[in-house]
């Protein structure tokens, strides 16, 4: 026998071996149980390389651990809201949020995402005003600021940030700083020394711990989270850099949507901070009391933060997207960069459009990923059949990952309409519920249609064969894109 012939031999077993393992042991969607077969069989080698970095399994893993005394604290506090809400005795601020009793509740007990009342918001959908509200709050800031960004560029609004967190770290304020590996890997040394030798401490997630090699490669920290004084919480659409104030050529105008949150929300925004830090660092941060100060009286604006990711197969925000459009008794808009929805997500959308009701879903005219703007635009060409109204930005860029329904609930994040957001990343929304504060987003809507135009069953049916055919290959790769 050839060593060849014994090389081909090995490499089969091997590939069977990881086939029938991903089919029998490792717990995943069908779609990407089959996709991934179909690559191993068509590239024995070159697949089973990819598969070691973007198709291994976190879901048993356990990345985000709280010390025992934490861990019962808020245990019991959950139980004491599902008790409360599943009794009815828990007493609502705003009438309207008590519609939503079952999806709070949802939200609540697969996700330990607590309902709060006692909020105010704020909504930003230009880059400059976002940052220039979030540079004058860490100049105010007195006691800690945590700022967590899936990209941080080193450019003019990068540096703008890092000079201020250096002054503020001078000054004694607790300065952390968390960034994605992959998302901020142009992040130079120069830059991390700057806010370092303040005083401040900047930790990277997921980092590669041998040289251009990165297991956790497909695994991404997509959050982006600011928590000041405890006071102040910030989430959204927006990461850091000159792009996302329009500066840059290729997208131009960068809309998105970002919110500015005081109130009790902002308590659990500094959990997930706290959580994802101390997974990156070795400096833990601890549970003290001046992490989470006494808030005062803002409003009646009802939030709860949601986090999901690769180490729960839960799919938490995927889940509470569903059930926020299955809830929905008027209309759903969706903005969204990307929207390659699974089976699940599809469903509750054609549902809504069978039953009558205004479903708009809203994406850019232009590619930043062009596999998943094919894959977007074949999965919008099934709901344009069937009543959905579709828009093309084209005022630059669309970037914000919003829902909104019926003028009373409400999702701002970080997570996208596709299988990555859902499965992959580590991705936050928030929540909102209210009989008048959520009206607004629908209002913003309907402006950014003035910017639009709308994408027609005619025009869709038009499209060249070229343009079918990256449809076709995008969307067969779609479940591991």
């Amino acid at each position: 026998m050839s060593i060849t012939t014994v090389i081909i031999s090995i490499v089969f077993i091997l590939n069977t071996a990881l086939i029938l393992t991903i089919i029998f042991l490792e717990r995943r969607n069908v779609n990407s149980i089959w996709t991934w077969a179909l690559v191993l069989t068509l590239l024995p080698v070159v697949g089973f390389l990819l598969y070691i970095i973007f198709g291994r399994n976190l879901s048993r893993s356990k990345l985000f651990r709280w010390d025992k005394e934490s861990y019962e604290l808020v245990k019991k506090v959950v139980s004491n809201q599902i008790n409360q809400l599943n009794d009815h005795s828990y007493k609502m601020e705003d009438p309207v949020i008590s519609k939503y009793r079952d999806f709070i509740l949802m939200n609540l007990s697969h996700s330990a995402s607590l309902l709060t009342e006692n909020n105010q918001v704020t909504v930003y959908t230009k880059g400059a005003d976002k940052f220039d509200s979030l540079l004058s709050d860490i100049k105010q800031a007195k006691s800690h600021i945590h700022i967590l960004y899936y990209i941080i560029r080193d450019d003019e609004l990068g540096n703008k940030i890092a000079d201020a967190l250096a002054s503020k770290a001078k000054e004694g304020v607790e300065v952390r700083l968390l960034y994605d590996d992959l998302g901020s890997r142009r992040l130079s040394k120069t830059f991390i020394e700057k806010v370092k030798s303040a005083g401040g401490e900047i930790e990277a997630f997921f980092p590669s711990r041998i040289p251009f090699i990165n297991l956790t490669l497909n695994f991404r920290n997509h959050r982006k989270l600011v928590v000041i004084d405890g006071e102040t919480g910030y989430i959204g659409g927006f990461n850091v850099g000159d792009e996302y104030l329009g500066l840059n050529q290729r997208f131009g105008y960068w809309r998105d949507t970002h919110l500015k949150i005081k109130g009790e929300a902002v308590n659990h925004i500094q959990t997930r901070f706290i959580q994802d830090w101390n997974q990156a660092s070795k400096k833990e941060i601890t549970i003290k009391e001046y992490l989470y100060p006494f808030t005062k009286q803002y409003g009646k604006f009802g939030i709860q933060i949601v986090s999901s990711g690769p180490d729960s197969q839960l799919e938490q925000i995927k889940k509470a997207y569903i059930k926020m459009i299955l809830k929905a008794k008027k209309y759903v808009y969706i903005q969204t960069p990307y929207f390659i929805p699974d089976e699940s997500l599809l469903d509750a959308l054609k549902i809504a459009c069978f039953s009558g009701l205004d479903v708009r879903i809203m994406i850019p005219n232009k590619p930043d990923h062009p596999f998943v703007y094919w894959a977007t635009y074949s999965n919008i060409g099934e709901l344009l059949k069937i009543g959905a109204k579709i828009y093309i930005y084209d005022n630059g860029f669309l970037h914000c990952k919003t829902i909104v329904a019926d003028d009373e609930i409400a999702s701002i994040g970080t997570a996208n309409i596709d299988v990555r957001s859902f499965r992959l990343n580590f991705e936050v929304n928030a929540f909102l519920y209210s009989s008048k504060d959520v009206k607004p987003l629908t209002e913003i809507f309907h402006e950014d249609m003035k910017h639009s135009r709308e994408l027609t069953k005619e025009d869709y049916n038009k499209r060249s064969l070229k343009i079918r055919f990256k449809e076709s290959v995008s969307r067969l790769l779609s479940p591991i894109l």
